[in-house]
């Protein structure tokens, strides 16, 4: 199952213990594809008269043209523009006058534009998003004016904060040869250049039923929402064939990398290494299982092993943690962040994070910290359920990398099997020295702890 969903549960942590249920997702789901060949997806949830209105484009910044850095968001931004239909800003405001909520993000390999309206408006958002799939109408004049808030959000969200820079930075050395190594939002220089013509041909290329996953979640029915889809979106036609995601593999590493970047908007260091992982859709086995259960006892909370060893008893980081990333079509990253305390050196974090790594992967971790966490994330799945648009998103961010809604659906199970030896097989095929770049962020002239900074967002830029 993806590991957005290991993100989304694990970020609401319980401190007492949980009946595991028997089957924390057994839900309905259909799924079936119309003539065009656009996936649709319906789970059901009938406990409010709501509904999760979702098209996700199986296109994202991997797989933008050489030299258009930032044209998927770009594009992202530009489908709010309006057609002829429903000209300027007409969609939001239909969404919004009928009482709903809307916006879109970005990520590496998907695009996607969702709502949030009541049963009854689900009619009106399938018209007003099929309309634009097809029909958006762009112009200099309404094009040149969101380059520059394009431009202004990279300074705002990246330039402006160092620890988004060191996040950036840390990727484009993870990556020498994928397209991974890019941001989302894309590098100055290229996004300074893009134009209308870019934005048109990007859209023409990849904007297509048989390119496109449309899901629905809340208070309807599979037949519901089959008849509603044939309606809007079934007479659409693929103007052009969806073409083969061709990126460059990534080359085995061979040497370690380290990032050092000094700033004078910066009060205190902060501590930051990322491990090239398996993607959930292409890892062997239970690897991707194996690498939530492990990233979760090492280091997330503080029953944590870091947790224990830097905060508690060695008393030299205020934080520190670790993650799994697995939702990416092509590669996914296991990381580790700390923040130093005050007048304490990062050399001497970092040097307490290896020892641990060292120790874990010699002797493994124990059953009772399998059991313990396992039991846990198997019964935050429950609270994934109460979020119409959490679950939306997991389910969709599956399908959209390659994954199925039966790798969702049968998650807790299999998990459930993850053993000892799985998570050391796991850990010890990619906690490894070349496999991984080490960032620093540091005050300019010193390199003591202070104060907590968090590591850079792993997800898609939201509007």
């Amino acid at each position: 199952m993806t590991a957005r969903i290991s993100g989304l549960i694990l970020a609401w942590f319980i401190t007492f213990a949980v009946a595991v249920p028997a089957r924390a997702l057994d839900i309905d789901v259909s799924e079936f594809k119309l003539e065009n060949g656009l996936h649709v997806i319906v789970v059901p949830d009938h406990r409010a008269p709501i509904v999760t209105h979702m098209v996700w484009y199986k296109v994202g910044a991997a797989d933008e043209p050489k030299g258009k850095a930032g044209i998927a968001h770009f594009l992202e931004h530009l489908m709010f523009k309006g057609t002829a239909k429903y000209p300027g800003g007409a969609f939001s405001h239909l969404v919004r006058i009928n009482g709903g909520s809307e916006n879109a993000f970005t990520t590496q390999d998907y695009t996607v534009y969702h709502q949030r309206i009541t049963k009854e408006r689900l009619d009106l958002v399938m018209e007003l998003e099929s309309d634009r799939m097809q029909n958006l109408i762009l112009t200099d004049a309404n094009v040149l004016p969101e380059l520059l808030v394009v431009l202004e959000e990279r300074r705002e969200r990246i330039d402006n904060n160092p620890s988004s820079l060191l996040g950036e930075q840390i990727t484009a050395a993870m990556y020498t040869a994928h397209p991974y190594g890019k941001p989302i939002i894309g590098w100055m220089s290229e996004v300074l250049k893009l134009t209308r013509q870019d934005a048109v041909d990007f859209y023409r290329a990849h904007y297509e039923p048989a390119n496109a996953i449309l899901l629905v979640t809340g208070d309807v029915t599979a037949t519901e929402v089959k008849a509603l889809a044939t309606k809007h979106y079934g007479g659409l036609k693929n103007l052009a064939a969806p073409k083969p995601r061709e990126r460059t593999a990534e080359p085995q590493p061979i040497a370690e990398r380290r990032v050092i970047l000094k700033d004078q908007r910066v009060a205190s260091p902060f501590w930051q290494r990322s491990y090239l992982a398996p993607a959930e859709a292409k890892a062997e086995g239970r690897d991707a299982l194996a690498l939530q259960v492990f990233a979760d006892i090492i280091g997330s909370g503080p029953r944590s092993r870091l947790y224990r060893k830097l905060v508690i008893e060695q008393k030299i980081a205020s934080q520190v943690g670790t993650w799994y990333s697995g939702d990416g079509l092509d590669y996914g990253s296991f990381g580790f962040y700390a923040s130093p305390n005050q007048d304490v050196d990062v050399a001497a974090v970092e040097e307490a994070i290896d020892a641990v790594i060292v120790e874990v992967l010699k002797n493994g971790v124990t059953q009772d910290e399998l059991e313990m966490t396992r039991n846990r994330v198997i019964a935050e799945t429950v609270y994934l359920l109460d979020n119409q648009e959490a679950l939306a998103r997991t389910i969709g961010a599956a399908i959209a990398t390659g994954q199925s809604v039966k790798d969702v659906l049968e998650w807790d199970r299999n998990i459930a099997r993850v053993t000892v030896q799985d998570v050391a097989k796991a850990a010890q095929a990619v906690l490894e020295e070349e496999n991984s770049v080490t960032g620093l962020l540091l005050p300019a002239g010193n390199a003591r702890g202070g104060a907590d900074l968090q590591p850079a967002a792993l997800d898609g830029v939201q509007n």
